[in-house]
């Protein structure tokens, strides 16, 4: 269990450490594509509002207003995006891209607050029927069915194009990159970079590393990759605008999956090693999915990863996962498949009980919104930068040569 004498330290430690993005992510927009026999294509398009959807504006106005956070990270589908009869790269579907558009709007404009812009795709294009297993990985030589590291450049320079006038957009590369090659995942994220930047855009990246981008195994190597760790690589990333920090991913059971309802794996032990990492290459980072369930062992775990980036100066953000509307009495994670709502406020559990806002929001994560989270100004690692300001904290572009 997490001492509270340790977690007073912690805070105490972390006296010039700042959280600067505190929210949830919002989930929905991949849904309705899954098919029992992995058939290519299931569910795609799809129908707005029927098979997914990206946000409620009524559960937004909730956490802003209420919760008082100031982030969001809001998942789509690449193939939704960008049509298979396309293929990926800049021509987009643009009734589908007007859905996101509004969605991110509402976040941004009319409720002030920030959006992570999320392909929720594991590096993989052309069939995500039985996600994260299916696709073809980007930028893959040995698959002729695979997009190019090109396209996924194009791709993000006119996304990133287009919401570059938006300072509170926050480009997420990818979600969750996996059993690949470290030096593809990093030549993919160097070109969402390249992108993302030849668009004119100012904006905060955010970038993955390998093996789900987990911070417990920042350090190590899989079967079937190059033997490379994230650690090995991803420091030779390069932004021009030095505003480019670490997308990491960190839940607290057993295997690190969000499956099941125990925490038994504890944050700041286990992210030891990245925290080390992004010390020694002048880095920041994010936990943009995490989660737990309402139980004693959780709520002690929890806190314990909250306090723990509180504490360290390397953590700028974090959002939980997951909100959303489509979720219903199911669980986006952390409850052994049981039904017991989501993060989405008004949620309920099959029984009619409170849903996950109300026992593990509420009354664990809810007490970690600081008051002075990041309100105005371009998305950066730093927070809040007027357009004009220099960001200087990364040395990514120090690192590459």
């Amino acid at each position: 269990m997490f001492s509270p004498i340790l977690r007073l330290g912690l805070l105490a430690a972390g006296a010039s450490a700042k959280i600067f993005y505190a929210g949830v992510a919002e989930s929905g927009g991949e849904f309705g594509v899954y098919s029992p026999d992995a058939t290519p294509g299931t569910g795609l398009p799809g129908t707005f509002g029927v098979t997914y959807d990206f946000i409620s504006e009524a559960a937004v106005d909730v956490y802003v207003d209420t919760n008082k956070i100031n982030l969001f990270r809001v998942a789509f589908l690449l193939e939704r995006m960008c049509p298979l009869e396309y293929g990926l790269g800049s021509k987009f579907n643009e009734t589908h891209f007007g859905y996101y558009k509004d969605a991110i709007d509402y976040i941004t404009v009319t409720k002030g607050a920030y959006a992570i812009l999320d392909p929720h795709n594991y590096m993989r294009y052309n069939d995500p029927s039985q996600q994260p297993a299916t696709g073809s990985i980007i930028g893959s030589t040995t698959d002729a069915n695979a997009a190019t590291t090109e396209q996924f450049k194009e791709f993000w320079q006119e996304l990133a194009g287009r919401f570059a006038d938006n300072e509170k957009v926050i480009f997420g590369i990818m979600n969750e990159p996996h059993d690949m090659p470290t030096k593809l995942v990093l030549e993919d994220d160097q070109a969402a970079i390249d992108g993302i930047r030849a668009s004119g855009a100012k904006n905060l990246i955010l970038a993955p590393g390998n093996g789900y981008t987990g911070g417990h195994s920042w350090n190590a190597t899989y079967t079937g990759t190059d033997g490379k760790s994230s650690a090995d690589l991803l420091f030779n990333l390069v932004d021009p605008l030095n505003n480019t920090a670490i997308d990491i991913h960190e839940y607290l059971d057993t295997d690190f999956s969000g499956s099941h309802s125990e925490c038994v794996q504890p944050g700041p032990s286990n992210l030891e090693g990245v925290t080390s990492w992004l010390k020694e290459h002048g880095l920041k980072a994010m936990i943009t999915e995490f989660g737990g369930d309402a139980n004693a062992g959780c709520f002690d775990l929890l806190n314990g990863l909250l306090d723990y980036m509180e504490a360290n100066e390397e953590w700028i953000g974090w959002t939980a996962w997951a909100a959303g509307p489509f979720w219903g009495t199911s669980s986006p994670c952390c409850t052994d498949s049981q039904p017991l709502g989501s993060l989405e406020p008004g949620s309920k559990a099959a029984d009619g009980s409170p849903g996950l806002y109300d026992t593990v929001w509420q009354t664990t994560i809810q007490n970690h919104i600081p008051a002075d989270l990041v309100r105005e100004g371009l998305s950066s690692v730093n927070g809040g930068q007027s357009t004009n300001t220099t960001v200087s904290q990364s040395r990514f572009h120090q690192r590459r040569h």
